[in-house]
């Protein structure tokens, strides 16, 4: 899973890269400072995968894992220039979904770009910038199409679409928001790579008198809440300077850490579980004295398609796969032993696969 992170100047955009991935993306006062797009990679904290590599005694625990790609903060006018423009919108067009830092803290020291807080404004500003920056590409494709489409049904079909798409962005509203007809539509919608046809995450980004309530309190975490509602997007309360904070500690004092602010989890737990439910992703295990392992799949997958992630010719040459739930494996204290109670099962290609089952494929190429 990719995400790519974007907000404001001085919203606390690349403080919270850095905690997240502890890659060191350079943070300072003043717009403009991550001149190059930041890559992190970031393991997906999943503790049933400690549980089985201690079981089995595995030699290596591979977790799954998020790309972050953060990039300059966007200001007014950046998609024509202003700023540092719009280059650095290119590099999440690859990305999975949004993640949009909202600035939802009050603090004279911290200039804000705008002049004062207002996170709606903000977000509307951002937004702006995206639709002209899908305009422009959209632009360029209509003037491909219809040289096709004279000759071409197909071409004339994808043209329509095209047209609807850029009434839409002109409108002010975001390309995922276009009820699409039929597969065509879906599979070239996908293929144009638009930045407002991905689903997006806010990060209302508080102070840290504001975690422990998850921003109940907070008028302007109230309002992003209310935005999020309307546009079927995520959200989730983050205070980005705790997030520093935690990066630095060790696993047994972050608990620590956490418990004295009487919150449960870290920002980034809560940022994977909200990526998570926004893509309708979850994980499955593989596990042996090798190799305990997750792999990320969309709910609702099939298991021959699960087998294809570990390799193409586990799903070509599929035969069957021996499914048992982690917590029954664990509790029978082997994996004889849940065969024993009858807890593993013999699925066939027509199994939904779900989260939290340790498989085994059966294949044959």
């Amino acid at each position: 899973m990719k995400l790519g992170i974007v907000g404001l100047p001085n919203v606390g955009k690349s403080t919270l890269f850095n905690s997240l991935t502890k890659a060191g993306a350079e943070s300072a006062n003043y717009p403009f400072c991550t001149i190059d797009p930041n890559v992190g990679i970031v393991a997906v904290p999943d503790e049933r995968l400690k549980l089985l590599g201690d079981f089995y005694h595995s030699k290596k625990v591979t977790p799954a894992v998020i790309e972050f790609v953060d990039i300059a903060g966007l200001v007014k006018g950046a998609s024509k220039g202003e700023g540092l423009g719009n280059q650095f919108l290119a590099n999440i067009r690859e990305v999975d979904a949004i993640v949009h830092v909202v600035r939802c803290f009050e603090d004279s020291n911290v200039i804000h770009v705008d002049g004062k807080i207002d996170p709606v404004r903000d977000i509307e500003t951002i937004n702006l910038e995206l639709i002209f920056s899908d305009l422009e590409i959209l632009e360029r494709r209509i003037a491909k199409t219809t040289k096709a489409a004279r000759m071409d049904k197909t071409a004339a079909k994808e043209l329509e679409l095209q047209q609807r798409i850029k009434a839409h962005l002109e409108d002010g509203k975001p390309a995922i928001s276009l009820e699409l007809e039929n597969e065509d539509e879906e599979a070239w919608m996908q293929e144009y790579n638009l930045l407002t046809a991905k689903p997006v995450i806010f990060a209302a980004n508080v102070s840290e008198d504001d975690l422990a309530d998850d921003g109940a309190s907070n008028p302007h975490v109230q309002a992003v809440r209310e935005l999020a509602k309307e546009q079927n997007s995520g959200v989730f309360v983050i205070c980005a300077e705790i997030e520093q904070e935690i990066a630095e500690l060790e696993d047994d004092e972050k608990k620590m850490f956490l418990d004295d602010l009487g919150i449960e989890e870290s920002g980034l737990e809560k940022l994977i579980k909200a990526s998570y439910e926004l893509l309708g992703l979850m994980s499955y295990l593989t596990a042996g004295e090798d190799e305990t392992r997750a792999w990320t799949i969309k709910v609702g997958t099939k298991a021959p398609q699960a087998a294809g992630k570990i390799h193409t010719d586990f799903e070509r040459g599929f035969i069957k796969a021996e499914v048992v739930n982690y917590k029954d494996l664990l509790e029978s204290g082997s994996y004889a032993g849940a065969r024993e109670k009858g807890l593993v099962r013999m699925e066939g290609k027509e199994y939904v696969v779900k989260d939290g089952d340790v498989i085994l494929f059966r294949f044959n190429v």
